[in-house]
């Protein structure tokens, strides 16, 4: 199994402290964030793309381009990139150039993404999300693989020999499809043979597991073995300690927090009790091998070979989100490695 730490740089007061860093201090979390998951082993590092509040994530490829400065050997992942609201031959031109600045450890995530305000303000309607996601993907696909592109569409102008610079260093990238709910984005992956990524963070198991089912079965419709399908999932909150005791003691004010916070805004309580949480959600809080328990358990149901954690401490103290990390690799990360194989992973 392979780890990635993911953040979507949100922008909100600590669940616990309600302290709000600055905006340079946030961007600053997540760039030191990026160095200790290399240091720690991690296999990735992603940044998402939102475009409204409370989130900073408005320009992944910059944000990912200082973390290739600053490290070596990590994958850098989109999560996501929201093609849907982007001009796919600007999008090209941004990651194929990030792909050389990163010595081609970029690894993209693409979905439509969320959002009302983000929609407006790229004009987008949820009637048409979905088109425009679908017909940005496939030019994108053709721009990082062809030297001149003749195209055209209905959301952009099209083009006739076009030609697109930096040629991209990877031939071709890796393109994963994120997916919460949508059949569109599972069908679309595996219609191309990509990878799937289920956003598995809001809801219990069961709605993701199906989704995952569903496109282990249109993987074999458009011709493919379904046990060559790669799946990503994705985890509701995170934090290791010793025994479950501490780890349930330190993590109870964060879900707290939240709670309120939810609440506050008017949003759907999902897992009204933090037990009902820690049990029912893709959270994994408790002790190594609670966690790797669980992870086990999702596994049944996902067959995921890639699991991310969230890379922001939200809520714990710097040394609290250290240990964490260190404890995950030291004690859990071996044992799902050696228990789950991973897929194969550019050096």
């Amino acid at each position: 199994m392979k780890f990635l730490l993911i953040t979507l740089i949100t922008h909100a007061p600590d669940p616990v402290t309600r302290v709000r860093p600055s905006t340079t201090e946030r961007f600053r979390q997540v760039v030191d964030n990026a160095v200790l998951a290399e240091e720690l082993g991690f296999d990735g590092y992603g940044v998402g793309e939102r475009h409204e509040r409370p989130f900073l994530s408005s320009s992944p490829p910059v944000v990912l381009s200082h973390i290739a400065a600053r490290t070596s050997r990590i994958r850098l992942f989109t999560a996501v990139t929201t093609l849907s609201l982007l001009d796919p031959v600007r999008a090209f031109e941004d990651y194929a150039t990030l792909d050389h600045l990163s010595g081609g450890r970029l690894e993209l995530i693409i979905g439509k993404g969320n959002g009302a305000a983000q929609r407006e303000l790229f004009h987008v309607t949820p009637e048409n999300q979905w088109a425009r996601n679908i017909e940005a993907y496939e030019l994108f696909r053709r721009l990082w693989r062809e030297d001149k592109v003749t195209w055209s569409g209905r959301f952009r102008p099209s083009l006739t020999e076009a030609e697109t610079w930096p040629r991209p260093l990877q031939q071709p990238i890796r393109v994963w499809h994120g997916s919460a709910t949508s059949r569109e984005s599972v069908d679309l992956a595996a219609k191309w043979g990509d990878p799937l990524f289920s956003a598995n963070v809001t809801n219990p198991i069961d709605p993701y597991a199906e989704l995952i089912r569903y496109y282990r079965q249109r993987w074999e419709f458009y011709g493919r073995d379904p046990a060559t399908a790669i799946v990503g999932a994705g985890t509701a909150g995170f934090y290791a300690a010793k025994t479950s005791q501490e780890a349930l003691e330190v993590y109870r004010p964060i879900f707290e927090g939240r709670l309120a916070l939810q609440r506050s805004l008017g949003l759907e309580v999902v897992f009204p009790t933090f037990e009902d949480f820690v049990e029912r959600s893709s959270a994994l809080i408790g002790s190594p091998q609670q966690i790797i328990d669980k992870v086990h358990r999702y596994h049944e149901r996902f067959g995921h070979q890639v699991l991310h954690l969230h890379a922001d401490g939200d809520g714990l103290t710097e040394r609290q989100h250290r240990e964490a990390l260190e404890l995950f690799q030291g004690d859990v990360a071996p044992v799902l490695r050696w228990d789950i194989p991973g897929p194969e992973w550019k050096a």
